[in-house]
């Protein structure tokens, strides 16, 4: 299998998916960095403020470099944002560090989906490192035409699976997280209505790349499951 036109378009509609997803939220994100907020608070002030709203007082908060390089970490309960973030006021600024404080939030709360995903990296992570190993080995070996290639098959098919799974599981949890920031952000009167809708368009678009995560991953899992024969497909 030197060519194979199945999945060189598999991998083209996965990127071409991915590409738009990543273009729509830095244009989102560009755009409502350019409107400041009647609060004049910093992307950092405002998540201070919201973690303390919700009683949440053991998470710290940094800035780091990069460019949308904000996350939550909730193995050392610390809240990361980017520069653009920390320091701005803007509706993109209070979006995505509202969004990151609901992650803090579902931590806090113990979030049963959350958990899951912190729980399932690991996995994630042996299913990434392992499946195309097994996956070759097991195209070698005749695919499902054969039983070793059929175990082998399925193996790889499963530590494949692994990854989709995770990013899965991605999708409610962000979901959750940008309701939470969203609600927060309203309850606590730190936007007015206009504003609010900035914010949430900027995170309507960051959802599209989890989007994107899963239905690139889910598309590679089915060609692998074809071409070993899983579903019917042929090896050459």
């Amino acid at each position: 299998m030197f060519f194979d036109p199945l999945f060189l378009l598999v991998i083209m509609i996965g990127m071409g998916f991915s590409f738009y997803a990543s273009s729509i939220t830095k244009g989102r994100f560009k755009k409502y960095s350019q409107f400041t907020t009647r609060s004049r608070l910093t992307g950092a002030e405002v998540a201070q403020r919201i973690l303390a709203d919700n009683n949440i007082h053991d998470v710290r908060i940094e800035r780091v470099g990069g460019k949308l390089s904000d996350h939550y970490d909730p193995s050392s309960k610390t809240l990361r944002l980017s520069a653009d973030v920390h320091d701005r006021n803007s509706m993109a600024a209070f979006g995505v560090a509202a969004h990151e404080v609901g992650h803090a939030i579902q931590h806090a709360k113990s979030y049963a989906l959350l958990s899951f995903r912190s729980a399932w990296v690991p996995v994630a992570n042996l299913g990434s490192g392992l499946s195309m190993i097994v996956i070759m080995i097991a195209l070698f070996m005749g695919g499902a035409a054969t039983a070793t290639g059929a175990s082998l098959s399925w193996l790889g098919v499963l530590l494949f699976g692994c990854t989709t799974v995770f990013t899965l599981v991605t999708l409610p949890v962000e979901f959750d997280a940008s309701k939470r920031a969203l609600t927060c952000l309203q309850q606590g009167n730190y936007v007015a209505e206009k504003e609010l809708e900035g914010a949430r368009k900027v995170l309507n678009a960051a959802a599209m790349t989890y989007v994107a995560a899963f239905a690139s991953s889910l598309l590679m899992l089915l060609y692998y499951a074809f071409r070993l024969g899983l579903l019917g497909g042929r090896r050459d």
